[in-house]
């Protein structure tokens, strides 16, 4: 509060009561007001600063400022050098801040004017000091910075990526976990488009989640890949909020990201074990599938040798090799794009076309088991958008799961159809084997990592873990049904492709 040039003519050393209600609210005013004379002697003192100071009114009146406030504070506020230039200039000091410590009392931060009081010929007459205590708001504003620095370290020091943006998406802040993990310092990115930063057909779904934030106000939550200026594709979690004043408007937007891309890269090296120990878990099989075209081969080679010179039998001969050659062919091109690493969800798939090649590989090995495998796969389904050779580990999994259950022999049905009454459409591939079951106390752990009812030695746990994770990564879920003693079927259910999983 700064007060308005006053005339107090009426003021004197022995000041008497307040004769009109001016000098009533002067008086009582809760900031601290001393008026002085031209040369510098107190001629009126309020309530305030009496209180505030600790001082009786004939310790103050008639004073000089050198008789009231300590050395100290005169020589660092210069006030009364700034006294008689206001007494000569007639302009007034706008202000300072002075630390006061009354006996007894802790020192309190006050804010100073010093004003010219004029008679009515314009002469400056006197000079008010008005002190406010603003002890309590820089405290509070110190509290606020200090709030402000530690929150401002939790998201500097933080591991996660925290971007805040204007309501239309420009970046505001990037803190320190940002800049690392993407190669851009916040000079870099300040005002840029966060979207930009974002490749297809990431940057649309982007774009369009934060304009539903910007609008609603409700949290959202993304997985997508961004691009880091190295030109290192990143996979970042990402959940965005929005902030709002006090009328609910949405005035800015906060994505907190984590980066997977690590975890990510730890996953497809756990698939790539479980699909090296698939293999080894398959190679009688995969021997036996082998050596059926190499005998062939061998047989007809031997005829040849005997009876080359016959021209129908020749032709036979070579038609026999060529075919078996091209089934060998086939059968090592499919263990070699089975064991080779996966490389994102881009393909086109046919999941008809993967039951029959996981089949192919494995297929051997269940009918030594004297398992029946009933296939009723149906025709000219949609395409899955994805990995082939991914969902051929996950079906995989499933069907030893199901060999593994029928030890005695049984019957493993698989079915593939679109999924009824689902919008947007979907493709169900059931797998239903006919073994011991699974009781209903292990049902709600059966896809956790290294859960397992084998005994030691005998699987690690991770097969129905994989084939969840390997799903779900396509926008799929698993369903299981099973009883003990009769069977158990499990069904995926992929989003075809033109949806939206």
């Amino acid at each position: 509060m700064k007060p308005q040039n006053t005339t107090l003519c009426e003021m004197t050393a022995t000041q008497a009561p307040a004769a009109n209600l001016e000098q009533e609210i002067v008086a009582h005013i809760p900031s601290s007001i001393l008026v002085m004379d031209t040369v510098l002697r107190v001629i009126f003192a309020n309530e305030n600063f009496l209180l505030k100071m600790r001082k009786e009114e004939r310790e103050v009146l008639g004073k000089r400022l050198n008789e009231i406030f300590p050395p100290a504070i005169l020589h660092y506020t210069d006030l009364e050098g700034r006294a008689r230039t206001v007494c000569l200039t007639a302009q007034p000091f706008e202000g300072g801040e002075m630390e006061y410590r009354a006996p007894g009392l802790a020192a309190r931060i006050y804010f100073y004017s010093l004003t010219p009081l004029k008679d009515e010929a314009g002469r400056v007459e006197s000079v008010m000091l008005f002190m406010d205590d603003v002890t309590e708001k820089k405290s509070l504003g110190k509290r606020v910075r200090e709030v402000e620095r530690h929150l401002a370290s939790v998201v500097e020091s933080a591991n996660d990526l925290i971007v805040s943006l204007d309501s239309a998406g420009a970046v505001m802040t990037w803190n320190s976990a940002a800049q690392r993990i993407l190669g851009f310092s916040s000079q870099e990115v300040t005002k840029r488009q966060f979207a930009d930063f974002f490749t297809e057909p990431d940057r649309p779904q982007l774009q369009a989640l934060l304009i539903h934030l910007a609008r609603e106000g409700k949290s959202q939550e993304m997985e997508t890949g961004i691009q880091a200026k190295g030109g290192e594709r990143r996979l970042i979690s990402w959940r965005f909020s929005a902030m709002k004043e006090e009328g609910g408007r949405v005035v800015a937007l906060v994505g907190v990201g984590r980066d997977l891309t690590e975890k990510q890269r730890l996953e497809l090296q756990l698939i790539q074990s479980a699909k090296m120990a698939s293999l080894g878990e398959m190679a009688g099989g995969i021997a036996h599938e082998i050596r059926n075209p190499l005998a062939i081969t061998a047989s007809a080679a031997q005829i040849l040798l005997k009876k080359g010179n016959d021209p129908e039998l020749l032709q036979e001969c070579a038609e026999k090799i060529r075919l078996a050659a091209a089934r060998a062919a086939a059968i090592i091109e499919t263990l070699l794009r089975f064991a080779r690493p996966s490389q994102g969800l881009s393909e086109l798939v046919d999941v008809n076309s993967a039951v029959e090649e996981t089949l192919s590989l494995i297929g051997h090995q269940i009918s030594l088991q004297s398992i029946e495998i009933v296939k009723q796969l149906s025709p000219a389904l949609p395409k899955v958008k994805g990995n082939k050779n991914q969902l051929q580990q996950a079906f995989m999994n499933i069907i030893m799961n199901a060999y593994y259950a029928m030890e005695e022999g049984g019957r493993l049905a698989i079915e593939s159809r679109l999924a009824p009454a689902t919008l947007p459409p979907a493709i169900e591939i059931r797998f239903a084997d006919s073994g011991r079951g699974i009781p209903e106390q292990h049902l709600s752990r059966l896809f956790d990592p290294f859960f397992t009812t084998m005994p030691v030695g005998q699987g690690t746990g991770l097969g129905l873990s994989i084939a969840y994770s390997l799903v779900h990564q396509h926008g799929g879920t698993i369903r299981v049904e099973s009883e003990v003693g009769k069977g158990s079927t499990f069904t995926v259910i992929l989003p075809a492709e033109g949806s939206d999983a």
